[in-house]
């Protein structure tokens, strides 16, 4: 049977690391290379990856970008330097954002490099005949991709809304979804992240109107923070700053960088002397300042968060001074985005957020849209991704009501080996499909010991038992070093008594062997400690012969 097999390795149940492989005999169109952000669990760890070993045993024609939000480009650079890939395909602005990723990484050269344009011709790419359809979304550039294949047409809608007045007039193109539709669709994979939200998602023009409300009423210094991808967000908030005669200072590194691609590939408009640089804010009265900086998400090292703690070398926040928050935080950043909020309040600035004001809106289409989009593409078969359970599970939903069978509707998981053919869509089999770990330099599996680990270091922190052995003699009473250890005084003194009193013992039986002493000292001081405090710290025992 002539199938193309749909292989998601990031993007389902859950919101990140977007990454879906179209496979037909051993070749290979990979869409979307993402990343996510380490939950609490993940102690250290600085990004995680989609497990992409898969791609190893394919030879992969191409790896498609939708759009340029790291859940959706963040792990290019990661799989470009473990993977054989022939090219990459993106629209204008994601490629300027990944040419950047990659030279930090050093792989400037490391895979062709293509610009693609929703106006283009289909694409050859293998067996697949690529197409790609206007989307609005929260940053420019943003396209669906059609796959024609021998076993169906296939829609992977990327993240979308239907916003009919767009900053830059870039609307959804509904004409090219309709038409799709009349072609025959026989599997769309929808964007699921706000299908539980009824009714419509607001357009980005909101948000600009809410600055052009809030802005010129105040006279103190404009903080306004966003994701840093947000060009429109952020040309809106310059739009008014120029209004009412504010000089603009970005702040944060990704922003200046974001910043200066959109200039240089026009996708942002701002005239000479408006920017300049913070060092420069000194010379200038508050009611003619804005900051436009990162740390929405209430980053510990962002530029924000450092401004709250009062920390940043060129940018203060004093009272009467109004801080925009234009961003929603992502799921399990709330904690920090409040204390970022709570700082900024207590020196005496206003903080404006969601919550209190229409100073952000998704980029995500609602249920409304997501029935629109199903109506326009009629497709004989729907798999919702990019979404948590509950999500696609809402997404699913909206399908049925909108007359898609419920035997074609596909509620697949991460690893889910999906086959389309004439016949129809289903579920064949399951790969193995985890996490990779970032931590620092390595990139890899990091083992679920150094993890559980350092859970414990967190919770119950380490004790080190220092022992010193002469010969067949211990020469003094051992050593405690605590860190993270709450508890102090008489109970460290029995730790240290009990460690001692192991010792003798095992010496004076003749018991000489380095790997036996330390392990007798890690039972019994790590006994002790459970009976009076209930808690396992890290036990450390080192003996030291003299």
């Amino acid at each position: 049977m002539d199938a193309v097999r749909i292989i998601p390795l990031g993007g389902l149940g859950e919101v990140g690391k977007n990454m879906t492989v179209y496979e037909y005999r051993g070749e290979v169109v990979v869409v979307d290379a993402g990343l996510a952000f380490p939950r609490d669990e993940h102690l250290g760890v600085d990004l995680v990856l989609p497990d992409f070993d898969y791609l190893r045993s394919v030879d992969v024609r191409a790896i498609v970008l939708t759009h340029g939000h790291e859940d959706h480009v963040g792990s290019l650079p990661y799989v470009l330097r473990e993977i054989k890939v022939a090219q990459v395909l993106a629209t204008g602005l994601t490629l300027g954002l990944i040419k950047s990723k990659l030279d930090e990484h050093g792989l400037g050269n490391s895979t062709e490099l293509r610009e693609v344009d929703p106006a283009d011709p289909p694409i050859e790419v293998g067996p697949f005949k690529l197409e790609f359809v206007r989307m609005a979304h929260s940053i420019p550039d943003n396209v669906a991709v059609v796959l024609d294949t021998p076993a169906g047409l296939i829609v992977h809608t990327s993240d979308y809304k239907l916003d009919h007045t767009p900053v830059d007039g870039m609307r959804t193109d509904v004409g090219k979804l309709a038409e799709l539709g009349n072609r025959g669709v026989d599997l769309c994979l929808g964007d699921s992240t706000n299908a539980e939200r009824p009714g419509f998602t607001q357009s980005e023009r909101v948000v600009g109107e809410a600055f052009r409300q809030i802005i010129p009423l105040r006279k103190g210094k404009i903080f306004v923070t966003s994701f840093a991808s947000n060009v429109h967000r952020v040309q809106q908030a310059i739009d008014v700053a120029i209004q009412t005669n504010r000089k603009v200072a970005i702040v944060g590194r990704s922003m200046r960088k974001n910043v200066n691609i959109a200039r240089n590939l026009g996708y942002m408009d701002v005239p000479e002397g408006v920017i300049v640089r913070p060092q420069e804010l000194e010379g200038l009265r508050p009611d003619q300042q804005m900051i436009v900086t990162t740390g929405s998400q209430g980053e510990p090292m962002s530029a924000l968060t450092r401004i709250a703690y009062d920390d940043h070398p060129a940018v203060k926040v004093e009272p009467g001074d109004t801080v925009i928050i234009s961003a929603k935080p992502v799921p399990g950043n709330e904690l920090r985005v409040h204390d970022s909020i709570n700082r900024l309040a207590k020196i005496g600035a206003e903080v404006l957020h969601q919550e209190i004001a229409p100073v952000h809106v998704s980029g995500h289409a609602c249920e409304e849209e997501i029935r629109t989009v199903i109506g326009l593409l009629r497709p004989k078969a729907l798999m919702p991704v990019h979404g948590e359970f509950r999500m696609l599970a809402a997404h699913a939903k909206l399908g049925r009501e909108a007359g898609v069978p419920a035997s074609a509707i596909v509620m697949a998981e991460n690893g889910s080996v999906i086959e389309l053919s004439r016949k129809g869509v289903r579920e064949a089999e399951r790969i193995e499909s985890g996490v990779t770990f970032v931590d620092g330099l390595s990139v890899g599996d990091l083992s679920d010991v150094a993890l559980r680990d350092r859970r414990r270091l967190s919770e119950d922190g380490v004790l080190i038992i220092v022992a010193t052995v002469n010969g067949d003699a211990s020469t003094a009473r051992p050593e405690l070093i605590a860190r993270g250890f709450p508890e102090t005084g008489p109970v460290l003194e029995e730790m240290r008594d009990e460690a001692a009193r192991v010792l003798q013992e095992l010496l004076r039986s003749d018991t000489s062997e380095i790997k036996l002493i330390q392990e007798h000292l890690h039972d019994a001081v790590g006994q002790l400690i459970y009976d009076r405090t209930r808690r396992r710290p890290l036990i450390l025992p080192v003996v030291v012969e003299v």
